[in-house]
This record gives structure tokens, sequence and C-alpha cells, in this order.
């Protein structure tokens, strides 16, 4: 390439330190006082040759910048074999940047597949993080024996304690961890009692410094960072991380779109500052490609969708016109059509499964309120974008699969059930099985086994509904899925105990849930 002047000499410079991710910047040496890593650390979308690791320098967290000063800083990082780095396999530097909040992500390659590594970050003098442990992904073609994954999201900080990640962390011979999204929630902080047991910091967000707040908030919990210590995370978003019920371009509110639009960016910025994700989901001005896939040899194929950034507005303006029966509910489009494409092209593979996690519930819910005994459906589930589901319905009949398997959150129960071929006969044939996770704090406690009760009696194709806290493991082998649903015995006060109230089971080749 010929550079013909000074500017194209600089903005080359520019490019190659975006790619590089040296800059043509001045260091400083690592920052003095408080602990730097007060945030943990993190390790996200395991491949077979490596996964990413993450840390953010923040001494104060709360505090403006974190308390870091507006200066790059280097971080030195390595990975080994074993928890007392004997045998260390990969070290180098990466830069802190103020423009990310110094936040670091190395995208590690040249490990081996399907074993264990230890990770750590390093300050110029001597500090270090905590140390994680990640495990790379089985190599292409392998079907491996067994491969172990959790799922939990909707973790509203004033709502309840964050134990539930603590058990998490303590589950054995995890492989990945499903976050499906609500890893903050954007509200304004409120006086305690009537159910908030601690405050978020400051009003709602909206600036980029907001949601960097937020999210420095979130992550100071211990419960949480032993979880990201302990194994990788498959992280995705639902509404909170921008704003409740926003869909693509649109908020609840009615923000004018181009005013939305820089808080969205604002927001998906922060999240990018403070979750273990690639390069390629940086967003930018034209938005964010959150949606990949991560491949376990040729047992699982795992699709992480984006049900957020293209969907349509939800139907009746998210149910405020009244009334907006069931006919209603044909919002066109959830994923988006280049998403579409993408997930039906991804869906012709030869695993033995494949698992759609995303945020909300995709299977038909008839609900019933307190007291009442006319149903009613969600307007911000797949149930609101029924042309949607159609079409997601006929990518899998097409190509004849039944071993779909879908993880879902958002809607803080435990749903457990299948996705019937045609919702008009919820009973019939099913194109899928769906386990929705209910949330880890949002809610509070929950309610009672009579809730479900009621509700699956007019639900024919649900095994399980209920209102209770915790999370999922998906114990997956070539020849039968097992999905245990934990709950937590209580989340508004610490300490909360775990315990598995159900276990189901699925074979892959028909699409039905069993109890296991």
């Amino acid at each position: 390439m010929l550079i013909r002047d000074r500017r194209e000499i600089i903005r080359a410079a520019g490019a190659l330190a975006l790619v590089s991710g040296f800059a043509p910047q001045r260091v400083m040496a690592a920052p003095t006082g408080a602990y730097p890593f007060s945030l943990g650390v993190a390790a996200g979308d395991p491949w077979p040759d490596g996964f990413v690791i993450w840390t953010r320098l923040a001494p104060r967290p709360l505090e403006e910048h974190g308390g870091m000063p507006q200066s790059v800083v280097k971080v030195g990082w390595e990975v080994a074999e074993d928890a007392r780095f004997a045998k260390v396999v990969r070290k180098g530097e990466a830069l802190a940047r103020p423009e990310l909040a110094h936040s670091v992500h190395v995208e590690l390659s040249g490990l081996r597949p399907h074993r264990h590594y230890w990770y750590r970050f390093t300050l110029t003098g001597g500090e270090a993080s905590p140390v994680g442990m990640a495990r790379t992904a089985p190599a292409a073609g392998e079907v491996a024996t067994n491969i172990r994954i959790g799922v939990g999201g909707c973790q509203h900080w004033e709502a309840g304690f964050f134990d539930a990640w603590g058990h998490m962390a303590r589950e054995p011979d995890l492989d990945l961890i499903f976050h499906y999204g609500d890893y903050i929630y954007e509200r304004a902080g409120r006086p305690l009692g009537a159910g908030v047991v601690r405050q978020h910091a400051g009003d709602e967000i909206y600036s980029l410094d907001d949601y960097r707040r937020r999210h420095a908030q979130y992550k100071s919990d211990p419960h949480m960072q032993a979880a990201h210590a302990a194994c990788a995370f498959a992280v995705s978003f639902d509404d909170h991380e921008v704003d409740n019920n926003w869909a693509g371009e649109l908020d609840q509110d009615g923000t004018p779109p181009e005013f939305f639009r820089l808080r969205k960016l604002a927001a998906l910025q922060a999240w990018y500052e403070h979750m273990p994700v690639r390069r390629a989901q940086l967003p930018g001005p034209g938005g964010i490609t959150a949606y990949r896939r991560l491949d376990y040899g040729g047992l699982l194929r795992m699709h992480v969708l984006d049900t957020r950034s293209y969907r349509s507005d939800q139907p009746c303006n998210d149910g405020k016109l009244k009334p907006c029966p069931v006919e209603a509910h044909v919002a066109p489009t959830m994923l988006g059509a280049s998403q579409e494409a993408w997930l039906d092209e991804g869906l012709g593979n030869a695993a033995v499964w494949n698992l759609l996690a995303q945020q909300v519930l995709v299977t038909p819910y008839q609900r019933l309120n307190p007291g009442e005994t006319t149903p009613f459906t969600s307007f911000d589930t797949w149930d609101g974008y029924r042309p949607a589901r159609a079409r997601l319905v006929d990518a899998i009949r097409k190509r004849e699969l039944t071993n779909v398997v879908i993880a879902s959150g958002d809607f803080h129960r435990n749903i457990v059930g299948a996705v019937p071929e045609h919702e008009e006969a919820p009973d019939g044939k099913a194109a899928a099985v769906e386990f929705l996770a209910t949330s880890i704090t949002s809610n509070g406690d929950g309610g009672t086994l009579s809730e479900a009760e009621r509700e699956l009696s007019i639900n024919p194709h649900m095994k399980m509904v209920n209102n209770f806290r915790g999370y999922h493991l998906f114990d997956i082998s070539a020849k039968r899925w097992e999905t245990s649903v934990k709950m937590m015995d209580r989340v508004q006060t610490p300490g909360g105990k775990i315990s598995t109230m159900a276990r189901y089971a699925v074979t892959p080749d028909q699409a039905k849930v069993h109890e296991a």
C-alpha cells in the first residue's frame, strides 16, 4: 500500500494499533493505592484452541473512572496448565485503555482442546489478580463423553443476594455457563424495604459512565466473581442491560429513535467492557453483532442468539393499546432477516445436539393473573411474535431435526416443556424442547407451587411452571440430555441454600421431555 502523506501514516499507525493491541500513546506505570483487580477476572466463549480472558482495572469501582488515571496501563497475563502456575504455556502483555474503562480482553489461541487452564493478570510491581479457570472446547468432530453447562440470569441487585452464583461456582466439572441476560438492571436506586434488600448506586442510568458504574457494582459481588473465576461464560444480553422491554431502535417510553440510539450505544459499550467476549462483539455506530456459535466437537452446536437488537416493536405498543387479543400478536420479526438466515444455515450440521441459547420464552404460554380465570399471553416473548416463531419452527421442521433444545430466561420462572409445531395444538407433535431458567434474584424469594398448578392445567405441553429462584444445569451426552432444576430456599437474606427441585431428560431422536 502506498502511503502518500503524514496524515495517512498516522491513520495507518492507528489502524495497526487496533489490530496489534499497541497504540501510539503514553503508557503509564501501574496505579498505586487500592487493589486494582477489585472486579475479579472472567473467561468466555471457548474454542478448541482457546478462550477470552478478561479483567478491568478499577481500584475504586464506584468512583469516577473506577479510580484510575486516564492513561493507558500495561497489564501482564499468563496461562498455565496447573493452578500453581508451575507450567505456564502462554503469557504476554495487553494494554488497559481509558477508552474501554481500562478493561482487558485477551483472545487466547494455541491451547489444547477440552482441558482446563488457569489464568491471571499482573501489574508492574507484583500485584496479581485472582486466578481464574476455564476449559477449552473439544476438538472439531470429537464427540465428548459429557458436556456440563449452567444457565442463569436476571440478577436484580436490589431484589436479592447472589448466593446462587456462589453455588454455581461450586458445581463440579462445568464446561460453560450461559448467562442469558439481565446482567444488570438500569433502574434508579430505591429505598430499602418493600422488596429492596440492597440499593443501586445512583439514579436510572443513561450515560456511558452511568452504565460503567452499574456494571462495576454488580461485578463487585463476591459470588458473581466466584462464578466467573470458576468457569468460562457465554454471555448474551436482554433488555435491562439497556432499558426495560427495548426493541431494536425503540424504548418503552417513546424516546425519539435517534436519542435512544445514543443511550443504547453507551449501554452496549459498557456491556462489552465488562464481559469476556471477543473483539467481534465490540459495538460501534452500526450496532453490535452479538449472535455467534460455539461448537463442542461433534456433540453440541450452541447458537447464541440476540433477540433484542433486530426485533420489531412489541404488538399493541407493548400491550399499552387495548384490546390486544392473540390475533394481534403478529410482530413480524424477533431475530431480523440476517440473523434468521444465519441460524437457518447453522442448523444444517452433524452435531448430536443443537442448543438455541437465547433470552425470552419461545413456546406458547397461557398465563393467569392471581384470582382471574381468563388466560392471556405475553407481548415481549415469542408469543408476541407469532410469525417469527412459525418461521423458527419451519426452519427446524424442514431439516427434520429432533435434537433442538432451547435455553431461555427473562420470565423469572422455571418453565419446562416443548415447542409445538402448531400453536393451536400445544399437546401435539413438538419441534423442540425448551428449558427456561428462572431468575437468580429478580422477583425476590418467589411464590408457591399452587400458582404453578393453575397454569399447568391450561398448558398441556409444559411439565413445570413455578416462581422460585435458582438456575439450571445441563448434563449432555450423545444419548441423553439431562436438565437439573436447582432451587434457592431464599435470596432476600444472605446465605440461601441450593437444592435440586427436579430433573428432566431428553433424547436426541425425539423432541419430548421426560421426568428423569
